[in-house]
């Protein structure tokens, strides 16, 4: 069986990766999701079949953690990249407004719901409000901002949230944590509130800022002036990923949104780059005579262009004074879409394995259609009343509150914080209820909305 199990294992992993390639032709228009598919995958590598795997989640918490950390440090530069507004845009209410009032509102929510209904502690419920609260942005790619240049509110307001709660999610979970007397946070939380708050917060953000600021500026710099650190833009992607996370956890701040700072910071001095430098009226780098409308975007002829570009005319166009900041964004974020998807594929599988050491007499069913269905539209109509927003994308960022990994992320930082054997089973068989039916009924659900959403959308612009 040993000299079975590393082909099988081979086996396995290329009929996922090859499961990916279907995601994006044959999967998108079918109500099934690849993320459903996953689950099914790791549930058959589990004990509940072929038993390739043992994977719990309360005794691997500590690997679990850092291998779901990682995943969602990449989905969350992948969000920063792709928010194209800038700082002073309206679009930018919206995910705020979400990513604040509606997920404080979720947290009290659920807290109430869990100590009332569920008969938890108010150090385990808040806890569990800061676990469950945060929308996912790994599995939310269906229905976030798939082209750097869509200006739909509804994907905008979605990336925007997923990108920014997993952060503001922290400061509740080490709330939480404190009541339950396993973190320090001081006489009347005054040390929670001025660190896990204030600190955590504000230097998160400021941190991963001023690093994707700074790593964008002299990458340009180079590559405008002297031509130098041209390609290896993967490189830039992953250092920026770990040296922000790095510096903030160093820090004591929030790695997730230094990180999600971090892309927009790269993202909007692209944006600032390609605003200063004047339009040529000769062809752009890489194309043909004719085939470029002559307002296209920058990212847009960079995409044409290396279409059909050879490599000379690829370099030509990373220095090129106009093209140069919208050839780096194109070139980070192409890259980092991809690890995001192995990502997913890898960390919908791992829960998927862990279902089978799951104690579900814990679990109460109720409470996940609570959430998606009561809690999740309440706090979403609270957050974003007076907003500016119609009632068809109030409704659907109602219902497409995903969650997920960063679920499983919380829950086990928690797990490794010292919770006792009985809350933590509890919490697992919570968490993982929430994530799996989350993973089910928005799988099958993205597909015909989103079709709908669009088709009206367009008729919408279209106009009579």
């Amino acid at each position: 069986m040993n000299d079975l199990l590393w082909p099988v294992w081979f086996t396995i992993a290329g009929g996922l990766l090859l499961m990916m390639t279907l995601g994006g032709s044959m999967l998108s228009r079918l109500p099934v999701s690849t993320a459903m598919l996953y689950l099914v995958a790791g549930a058959l590598l589990s004990p509940l079949w072929l038993g390739l795997t043992t994977t719990d989640a309360i005794a691997d918490a500590s690997w679990v953690e850092h291998g779901t950390e990682i995943v969602i440090l990449i989905s969350l530069f992948s969000s920063g990249l792709r928010m194209s507004a800038g700082l002073h845009d309206r679009r930018w209410l919206p995910p705020l407004r979400l990513a604040l009032l509606s997920m404080l509102l979720t947290v009290v929510l659920i807290s109430v719901s869990a100590m009332l209904l569920l008969g938890l502690s108010l150090g385990a419920a808040i806890l569990l409000g800061g676990i469950l609260a945060p929308t996912d942005p790994v599995l939310a790619s269906d229905v976030q901002i798939a082209d750097p240049r869509d200006r739909d509110e509804l994907r905008y307001a979605l990336t925007g949230e997923g990108g920014l709660n997993d952060g503001t999610a922290f400061p509740v979970v080490m709330l939480g944590l404190g009541l339950l007397e396993l973190h320090e946070i001081g006489s009347f939380g005054w040390q929670w509130l001025a660190i896990d708050v204030f600190w955590s917060v504000g230097a998160g953000l400021g941190i991963g800022a001023a690093l994707g600021a700074t790593a964008a500026q002299l990458v340009l710099h180079l590559r405008r002036e002297h031509h130098e650190a041209v390609g290896l833009d993967n490189f830039l992607a992953l250092g920026l990923i770990a040296s922000a996370n790095g510096v903030a956890l160093l820090a004591h701040a929030s790695g997730f949104l230094a990180v999600f700072a971090a892309g927009v910071a790269l993202r909007s001095v692209e944006q600032r780059h390609t605003a200063a430098a004047k339009p040529r009226t000769a062809d752009s780098p890489g194309t043909r005579s004719g085939t470029r409308p002559p307002d296209a975007e920058p990212i847009a002829v960079v995409e044409h262009a290396l279409a059909t570009a050879t490599p000379t005319q690829a370099e030509h166009l990373a220095t090129h004074p106009r093209y140069a900041s919208a050839f780096m964004a194109h070139a980070v974020l192409s890259f980092n879409e991809q690890l995001d998807r192995m990502g997913e594929m890898a960390a919908v599988v791992l829960v998927g394995t862990l279902l089978w050491s799951t104690h579900w007499q814990f679990t109460s069913w109720w409470f996940v259609l609570l959430l998606l269905l009561v809690i999740r539209p309440l706090s979403v109509a609270a957050g974003l009343h007076g907003a500016r927003v119609p009632r068809m994308q109030k409704q659907l960022i109602a219902w497409f509150g995903i969650r997920g990994i960063g679920s499983l992320f919380y829950l086990t930082y928690a797990i490794n914080r010292g919770l006792t054997v009985d809350l933590a089973d509890t919490l697992t068989a919570i968490t993982l209820s929430v994530i799996v039916t989350s993973i089910v009924v928005h799988g099958i659900s993205v597909t015909p909305l989103m079709t709908r959403y669009q088709a009206l959308r367009q008729l919408r612009n279209r106009g009579p």
